[in-house]
């Protein structure tokens, strides 16, 4: 259940982040109220997975699965581009998450 908190978080995160950018550096004050929503929800759901997932890992995956889905959808809704080295450094995000869930013996609690 924690697993799908933490997944619930990382959205929560995903949606507040983006609407920071939709934002236009708050010059856009409608997106204030879901940018405020958003992070309050996704700090709380994060602080809940925090009660079985030790903290070193909850904050490695929130954060890395939270920059490569923001990169991702920089890419497709803002146009933003990604270099090589930017889809490489992504997947060595993804690789590093991948690790600590599958191969770490740090994720069980």
């Amino acid at each position: 259940m924690s697993w799908l908190i933490m997944t619930f978080a990382i959205v929560a995160e995903v949606i507040g982040t983006l609407a920071l950018k939709a934002s236009d550096g708050f010059s856009k004050l409608g997106y204030a109220p879901l940018i405020v929503a958003a992070y309050a929800v996704s700090f709380y759901l994060l602080s809940i997975s925090l009660k079985t997932i030790p903290i070193g890992i909850a904050y490695a995956i929130w954060s890395g699965l939270g920059i490569v889905l923001i990169a991702l959808f920089g890419w497709v809704a803002f146009r933003q581009t990604l270099d090589l080295a930017a889809v490489a450094g992504m997947a060595l995000i993804l690789a590093g998450v991948l690790v600590l869930n599958l191969l770490s013996k740090s994720t069980a609690h």
